[in-house]
């Protein structure tokens, strides 16, 4: 076999494996937001393949999504190849037909031929497949090599956490990572817990003489997530601020289906940007323990506040949940709608210009309520909360009346509107010392309206 073809003989591969152009469309669609079952897909692979990907490759490609420069000889060009060759076509012909030099048309016919029976039988399918495994070449991952830089970046990982006079502050007992992501409202492992850029950032600090001490961050990450790359255990995962098991693209961590290219907030009036206007509002809920939470809408010229009840729908704690059923809780789209509206149209129409809100889906019904209501919804661009920085400030100031795990379900509509009313008379230094509630009420464009925020 070496005499044939060059190449000591490799094992059969079976049934063709899908090709390597396919798994990087495959990264692709993965890229574009889609699941990994759509992607394989769309792609032509079957959902659990897709999901293997996925799961193997620790949600993250190895490899580069580009496409293969014309270097290289193309699964098409393979086929040509292929075809040809069954015409009995010599190699010259081949290689005038396919636009290659004869050499590498020679070549290909020796070294990537398929081989069982002693022949030199060349299928593009087989073809494909030997240059895809040659082509690979692992290196040795550096972690592996340099043990002194694989024990530096574990312990600012996974290293136990220490008080000042140097014992070890255990934490809590935590049940043993079953690969998957953190527990939910559990305790979480003690760790030093440095993200992989720290660490890759801190080495020439630590280090500035010894340029072996030196790892990107991405290759921690793939380190950890990647299965049989690298030494790192995976369940340092779980020592990862996000405690993720596997890498999930932006793009994917949270579905904004509700949010189309017209409700974007670029798409907002120029006008709401230097707050001289009255009427534009900043929305969001606050969470609380057993699914309850409350609406929270804040004025951006003002800083007024108003806050929604979001009460139990009728059903809620009654039998087992119903899958894909209506959220009743409080939190679902129809009940956030529901809450709104009366709350908005308590104002004057000129208060009721805009609504930016955040990707959260709780408000998907917005074309119902605009309608309702007429007030214009926009949503803000995921992972900018300072976008809706009014909101943002103000749910803050609303966590020391409704702090985080507590049950927010307890409280009625009086008792939120006297929490918005403390707020509301609370003096602001951005608005000169006048709270929200004056400076409503003694805008130049709010004159014909007195009282509309009166704090009698």
């Amino acid at each position: 076999m070496m005499g044939l073809t060059g190449r000591s003989p490799m094992k059969s591969p079976g049934k063709p494996s899908l090709r390597r152009d396919t798994e990087r469309l495959f990264w692709c669609g993965i890229g574009k937001g889609l699941t990994s079952e759509d992607a394989a897909v769309a792609v032509g692979a079957s959902q659990a393949a897709g999901s293997r990907w996925f799961r193997e490759r620790g949600g993250m490609p190895t490899f580069l999504r580009l496409p293969l420069s014309g270097r290289f000889l193309s699964f098409e060009e393979r086929e040509e190849i292929a075809l040809l060759k069954a015409q009995d076509a010599g190699v010259r012909e081949i290689a005038r037909r396919v636009g290659r030099h004869p050499s590498t048309i020679s070549r290909e016919l020796r070294r990537n031929a398929a081989t069982r029976g002693g022949k030199l039988d060349y299928r593009a399918s087989v073809a494909q497949w030997k240059a895809e495994l040659m082509a690979r070449r692992p290196r040795t991952a550096k972690l592996v090599e340099n043990t002194r830089l694989r024990d530096y970046v574990q312990e600012r990982l996974s290293g136990q956490v220490r008080r000042p006079d140097g014992t070890v502050a255990a934490g809590p007992a935590t049940a043993p990572w079953k690969g998957r992501n953190k527990p939910r409202r559990q305790d979480r492992r003690w760790a030093t817990a440095w993200s992989p850029e720290q660490v890759s950032n801190r080495l020439p600090a630590g280090f500035p003489d010894d340029e072996s001490m030196r790892i990107s961050h991405e290759a921690i990450y793939q380190a950890l997530y990647v299965q049989g790359r690298g030494p790192l255990k995976r369940e340092l995962v779980a020592c990862l601020r996000t405690g993720r098991a596997l890498r999930v693209p932006r793009s994917r961590q949270r579905a904004g289906g509700h949010v189309t290219p017209e409700v974007l907030i670029s798409q907002r009036p120029a006008e709401v940007e230097d707050r001289a206007v009255p009427g534009h509002w900043e929305g969001d809920l606050i969470i609380g323990t057993g699914k309850s939470a409350t609406g929270t809408l804040a004025e951006r010229t003002t800083r007024f506040t108003m806050l929604p009840l979001l009460p139990r729908m009728e059903g809620f704690g009654i039998g087992p949940r119903v899958k894909n059923g209506p959220a009743l809780a409080g939190m679902g789209a129809e009940a956030v709608r529901d809450a709104i509206a009366p709350t908005i149209t308590t104002l004057p129409e000129q208060l009721r210009r805009s609504l930016t809100w955040d990707r959260g889906k709780e408000l998907a019904q917005h074309a119902r309520l605009r309608i309702d209501t007429g007030l214009p919804v926009y949503f803000a661009d995921p992972h900018s909360p300072w976008q809706r920085g009014t909101n943002e400030n103000t749910n803050g100031l609303l966590r020391q009346y409704f702090p985080k795990g507590t049950d927010l379900s307890r409280w009625h509509a009086d008792d939120l509107e006297a929490v918005a009313l403390a707020l509301n008379n609370r003096p602001r230094k951005t608005l000169g010392w006048r709270t929200p509630a004056e400076a409503l009420n003694e805008h130049p464009l709010l004159t014909q309206e007195a009282g509309v925020a009166t704090t009698d």
